[in-house]
């Protein structure tokens, strides 16, 4: 067994791990050690927009899917990076906000400071908008900005959510409209700009950054209730990096907890169902987990649809499912392919997305066994709150009026899943359960607050331990109204801020 020692060891090579390293090296005098279980090197197809939908099943992702829902009688695949970069480097590069209502519930357990506009300096610090909106970042390492060239049939449904009463937002990423418009994406000169490409790249150089790949944590090291280090496995051997300051978890909602319950971190009915010692009694670590579902509509064309040269969901909407809703809870995104559907393959075609973006549904994730290679036991539980099917209901309405819209009629549309037999809200709410998938944006296992359910404190701290944090998307205790990535940027620099300040 092999050690070394550093200042900060950061678990985790994502989204979050990326810009923890890079940030925190520009200090000459902090030693970081960055751990990723992945590659350094990824597919070639990583870097090209349309190729996403082929990446989970690479080796950059994990394979992860969930127990059998209980929604839809299936498993459901739940696709996360692994590599540099994380889940930056096989998402679909949607690069967005969300709503600033719906940062709101944040403070629900008790969390101090992370309202939307606590977290807008940290945004502004990820990004170049090249759109010049008001509110965007100017000099971040992420350059974003919408598709140049939309593929014609999703400008042909943004023409027709206009023609049927949308509002058309001039800045749909920045967080503070409603109605649709093209989203942002981290695309740059057509290719795919992850978070190893922005942040960690540029930094590699630097000789007080150690990035260690293809190293699977096995358990977090204490000496009493502080965090010393980290035991992690390379081709076979065992290895111990120490931590003269602190170690940040920054593996991603499954991974983060994951880590956590192996070292004797949770709730001990889980720790002793797998048959690990508890360490440490703390009931929130693999609780709350929840994910944006999401149904879809597939449309076959009779006109052909342009060969995709994107990211294929290059303009979105955000609506409210009730007028009386406090905030846009639904998405309706437009993608220039057919998805693979309920009823019949189709060759040509387009297909509208439709997701609950504050979905009440809550489930879990729990280790199986001690084994810090075998997969978790995952159960978001989709579905099981009568209200996310409603606010699908409600989008399925404005998509088919979208779909039936006059800008759409040259194209000679027909909905074929699920199709025009479908027209009553039991058999639409019994598709959307059905045939729905991931849109791939679990967060929440490790919730941040201030009450005995949660994991972290404010300052995403470890309740109840030293010098020990996490800083993912596992701290959100409840999911914003957007493609995640974005937020994990942010709760990245805001956790960068505080480590400094320790």
């Amino acid at each position: 067994m092999s050690s070394q020692q550093h200042d900060i060891v950061v678990v985790g090579g994502g989204t979050a791990g990326c810009v923890l390293a890079a940030r925190l090296t520009e200090d000459p005098g902090t030693r970081v050690l960055l751990l990723e279980a992945g590659s350094a090197t990824l597919p070639e197809a990583v870097a090209y927009p349309p190729a996403w939908p082929s990446l989970a099943a690479s080796e950059a992702g994990w394979g992860d899917t969930t127990v059998v829902q209980h929604a839809s009688g299936a498993p459901v695949p739940l696709p996360r990076g692994k590599g540099l970069g994380g889940s930056s480097a096989i998402n679909a590069m949607v690069f967005a906000r969300g709503h600033h209502t719906s940062y709101a519930d944040w403070s629900a357990h008790g969390a101090k400071g992370w309202t939307y506009d606590d977290l807008l300096p940290y945004f502004q610090r990820s990004e170049t908008a090249t759109s010049g909106a008001p509110g965007r970042g100017t000099d971040g390492p992420l350059t974003v900005g919408p598709a140049q060239r939309p593929n014609d049939i999703l400008l042909a449904c943004l023409d027709g959510a206009i023609e049927t009463g949308h509002r058309r937002a001039v800045d749909i990423s920045g967080g503070l409209e409603e109605g649709f418009a093209p989203v942002d994406l981290n695309v740059v000169a057509g290719r795919r700009q992850s978070a190893a490409d922005a942040y960690l790249a540029p930094a590699l150089d630097r000789p007080n950054l150690s990035v260690v790949t293809g190293a699977t944590a096995h358990r977090l090291i204490f000496e009493g209730t502080r965090c010393v280090g980290v035991e992690y496995g390379v081709d076979g051997r065992t290895h111990t990096a120490t931590a003269a300051g602190e170690v940040v978890l920054t593996a991603g909602t499954i991974g983060s907890a994951t880590l956590l319950q192996r070292s004797g971190v949770g709730s001990e009915e889980d720790l002793r169902q797998a048959g690990v010692d508890v360490f440490h009694r703390l009931p929130g670590v693999g609780r709350n987990l929840h994910d944006h579902p999401r149904a879809n509509l597939v449309h076959r064309a009779l006109r052909p649809v342009p060969t995709p040269r994107n990211n294929h969901g290059e303009i979105l909407g955000l609506l409210r499912s009730t007028p009386d809703a406090d905030g846009p809870d639904v998405q309706i995104i437009f993608i220039d392919i057919p998805l693979p559907n309920a009823v019949a393959p189709v060759e040509n075609g387009f297909t509208i997305g439709i997701s609950p973006m504050r979905p009440v549904s809550r489930g879990s994730l729990r280790i199986g066994s001690a084994d810090p290679y075998a997969a978790p036991v995952l159960d978001p539980r989709y579905f099981t709150a009568e209200e996310d099917v409603r606010a699908v209901l409600s989008g399925i309405t404005t998509a088919r009026r979208i779909a039936r819209s006059d800008a759409l009629a040259g194209w000679g549309i027909e909905e074929v899943s699920p199709g025009p037999g479908a027209v009553d809200e039991e058999s639409l709410a019994r598709h959307a359960r059905r045939y729905f998938g991931s849109y791939c944006h679990p967060v929440g296992t490790c919730l941040m607050g201030e009450d005995e359910m949660s994991v972290v404190d404010s300052e995403l701290r470890v309740r109840g331990l030293d010098n020990l944090r996490v800083a993912d998307a596992s701290v959100i205790p409840a999911i914003p109204s957007n493609n995640t990535n974005a937020t994990v940027y942010a709760i990245a620099e805001r956790a960068v801020d505080l480590l400094r300040r320790s």
